[in-house]
């Protein structure tokens, strides 16, 4: 291969980078925000907010995100209302509506496996907690909460890698992230292998970053759980 066209490759595709990571950066956090209130409504005891939650979940897990994302792009604009309301100065552009649809997905994805923590928790923790007059929000803060999020994190890391991956969906509506400008080289080079390899490689690099950002965390989170050393077993035996 021709490693001076691999590097200029390399080089054009890092610009687009900033982009990639804007993208992931605000469609997990408005979609975790969106989660959590999804989750909320779920659990609330509502019957009307808990079935709205399950409509929601059920249509952006069982639709794909490549027609969501088209939806929102071209769908929202033959609505009169939405082009003249404050909305259509985001929803004109694309890096905005590519924000949105991902955002609205992985809400939905998330909210489960937030749902889904929520219910490893053991009712005898809950039960102990209110014993010694926790409730409400300090009841979720010190014991629901930080349960919850360490019995959801290894499917949630799952899900932000998801993310990371489905970033390249936003240059089908012309966003010039990674992808986005790796099929313009293409078109300009003729060099598919070269130019995917390069974005292969700079995806896989972001991807082992955030996976061992989340190993670390997870280390950090369990750490009461982990077994104490065999010099340590030792030493107790001793004395």
């Amino acid at each position: 291969m021709d490693i001076d066209f691999l590097t200029s490759t390399f080089i054009t595709l890092l610009k687009a980078l900033p982009t990639t990571l804007a993208l992931f950066s605000l469609s997990v956090l408005i979609g975790g925000l969106m989660a959590l209130v999804l989750v909320w409504m779920r659990v609330s005891g509502n019957p009307v907010l808990s079935a709205f939650a399950k409509v929601y979940i059920f249509i952006f897990r069982g639709s794909p995100l490549l027609i969501q994302m088209f939806l929102v792009f071209y769908g929202l604009a033959q609505f009169g209302f939405i082009r003249h309301s404050f909305l259509w100065s985001y929803l004109r552009e694309p890096f905005d509506c590519a924000v949105l649809s991902l955002a609205l997905c992985t809400a939905g994805y998330s909210a489960e496996i937030f749902r889904g923590g929520i219910r490893a928790v053991s009712p005898k923790e809950i039960e102990a907690a209110k014993a010694v007059g926790m409730s409400g929000f300090l009841l979720v803060r010190r014991i629901l909460a930080p349960i919850a999020f360490r019995h959801a994190l290894p499917a949630y890391s799952t899900e932000v890698v998801l993310m990371m991956k489905s970033t390249a969906l936003a240059s089908l509506v012309t966003v010039w992230e990674v992808t986005g400008v790796a099929q313009r080289l293409i078109s300009q080079t003729y060099r598919t292998m070269e130019v995917f390899l390069c974005a292969a490689v700079i995806y896989l690099v972001l991807n082992f970053i955030l996976l061992q950002g989340f190993a670390l965390l997870e280390y950090v989170l369990s750490r009461h759980r982990r077994m104490p050393s065999l010099a340590h077993v030792d030493a107790a035996k001793t004395i």
